[in-house]
């Protein structure tokens, strides 16, 4: 570990410490060797006993940098795992942390349009309408129509910090895939190594404007999310312009029941957008805690969901596609056995796993969370118990999908507190059904024509040509085949001439021996010399097989 690294280290222990973070550890034997760490660091004390626990959490994260506080937004999602008022506070991280100096936004947006700002916007606003992790944004409008806009502006000096945490995570984990047993299953450094892709790709606001271009057009005119327009003129690698919208947090239950807001509908919608994005496009946004989420004040009996910051976004092949959706079929159908033949077909369990024994773990998990409504289900327990199932079975973690599993995590907390009675497996089922006969239906033959139609039309008239010319070739190939065998037949002839006049010589000289140590005078000196002879033939068709 090197001196940075350590460095870094102490700062995250210090400043968990000095906001008394520490609280939250349970007293119980496996957390004894933690306490006892914490009294031998005694002058590090809470310097905020004043303040609650969860707003101690929430400044210390916050302090930490982005990688603490995206760790945190996931963490309020989570109101089964944590008490409500650590949720409560850990939720501020999704778009308040404290901003930056709104003049040095400007100042860093104009460098990067490369004119004063008032060249293309107006009312400028220095106060932030919002602030997260890695960027915030301000309110201008657009002079060249007039639109209302938010310019989205990363944070400066951000990225020295972000590495700094990155490289103490890969120390860790390969700490961990050294030490611990189930490291190979668990994959640690390809887990970070995914997840540093995914925080580094949310530094190019670039790339966050093309994702949100691609998800506003795949959901073009759908009344069940809209994403809003990018002014692509106006983006920079580290500036973002784009509409601006009005509309509810999904996170405020209050505003959306006094709007008169269908919340059944709504959580229902949230389900389906989700495996729209999955399963039909395979173009997923893979970060929706309730900062980037809203509701449209508009049409509250038929609401409409609203999509921000698309940072991060996942894709999905179609054989995870596939292998998900015939997964996801099989649990809502309680097949467990189909479950566990699926994981062993994909891999994810080694091909010698007792199939009954992992069909009967897997129905322990998954059978009681059925027939009960999402409010009481503890999805962190079901996940609990499959790691353990996994640690039985040598499960191998995938770290493709692990933006997939954090997605799922934000759905489950938005629909615990949008409609707790949702029920999950109900509102998914037809979609994944659906999905399934248009992959591999009279449906998925009927679109595969049509797909390969107009590739197949314009080939259409090259067809006389190309079956000439692969019956030419196939001539070719046979008349040079004949000339490979003919010469491997000449060469294999050759090679067995030399094999016996090696042998012929090899017999004189042993015979030569034998006559020489029973003292005959003549004959020891004719085989040898025939032996001689022998070689050198046999040698000479040897040195002639080899240059051929």
């Amino acid at each position: 570990m090197t001196l940075n690294e350590i460095r870094r280290l102490y700062f995250i222990i210090r400043t968990l410490l000095l906001y008394g973070v520490d609280a939250l550890l349970p007293k119980q034997p496996l957390t004894r060797l933690a306490h006892l760490g914490r009294q031998s660091l005694f002058w590090l004390k809470n310097q905020h006993p004043d303040k609650p626990v969860g707003e101690r959490l929430r400044l210390a994260l916050q302090s930490l940098g982005p990688v603490w506080v995206k760790l945190g937004q996931m963490m309020s999602t989570r109101r089964d795992l944590f008490p409500g008022d650590i949720a409560n506070e850990l939720a501020q991280l999704q778009d308040k942390v404290a901003p930056f100096d709104g003049h040095k936004a400007k100042a860093q947006i104009e460098a990067s349009l490369g004119g004063p700002l008032e060249t293309w916007f107006s009312d400028f606003d220095p106060n932030p309408l919002a602030s997260a992790s890695i960027a915030q944004v301000h309110t201008a409008t657009l002079k060249s129509n007039g639109r209302e806009v938010v310019l989205k502006v990363i944070r400066p000096d951000i990225l020295p910090v972000i590495q700094a945490d990155l490289r103490l995570m890969y120390r860790v984990a390969r700490l961990v895939a050294r030490f611990l047993p189930d490291a190979r299953r668990l994959k640690p450094v390809e887990v970070i190594r995914e997840y540093e892709k995914t925080l580094l790709d949310e530094l190019d606001l670039m790339r966050e404007a093309a994702n949100t271009i691609q998800l506003r057009r795949n959901f073009e005119n759908d009344p069940a999310l809209y994403v809003p327009e990018v002014f692509s003129d106006y983006c920079r690698k580290d500036v973002m312009v784009s509409e601006r919208i009005y509309g509810i947090q999904v996170s405020d239950i209050e505003a959306l029941q006094a709007n008169g807001t269908d919340m059944k509908l709504l959580a229902e919608r949230g389900v389906e957008v989700f495996f729209t994005q999955v399963f039909r496009d395979s173009f997923f946004h893979a970060d929706m805690h309730p900062g980037n989420v809203f509701v449209s004040y508009e049409h509250p009996d038929d609401p409409q969901w609203i999509g921000l910051d698309c940072g991060i976004v996942g894709t999905l092949n179609r054989d995870d596609k596939r292998y998900l959706a015939e997964n996801f079929i099989a649990f809502f159908n309680r097949d467990y056995r189909k479950v566990a033949e699926l994981h062993v077909d994909s891999g994810w369990v080694p091909h010698d796993t007792n199939v009954d024994d992992f069909e009967f773990a897997i129905r322990t998990v998954c059978e009681p969370i059925f027939e009960k409504p999402l409010c009481e289900i503890s999805f962190g327990n079901v996940l609990l118990n499959l790691f353990n199932t996994a640690r039985r079975f040598n499960m191998e973690v995938q770290p493709q999908l692990v933006l997939l599993q954090k997605t799922l995590l934000y759905i489950e907390g938005l629909g615990r507190q949008l409609y707790p009675q949702l029920d999950l497996w109900t509102t998914a089922k037809p979609f994944l059904e659906s999905w399934m006969k248009q992959q591999v239906g009279p449906q998925a033959v009927w679109a595969a024509v049509k797909e390969k139609a107009p590739f197949w039309a314009e080939k259409l008239p090259e067809i006389p040509e190309l079956v000439y010319d692969g019956l030419r070739q196939g001539r070719q190939i046979n008349q040079r085949l004949d000339a490979y065998y003919h010469g491997y037949l000449q060469t294999r002839q050759r090679h067995s001439r030399a094999t016996y006049m090696l042998g012929i010589g090899a017999t004189l000289l042993l015979t030569a021996t034998i006559l020489f140590a029973n003292h005959v005078e003549t004959l020891p000196g004719v085989a040898a010399t025939g032996a001689v002879i022998f070689w050198l033939w046999g040698w000479r068709l040897c040195n002639k097989t080899c240059n051929k």
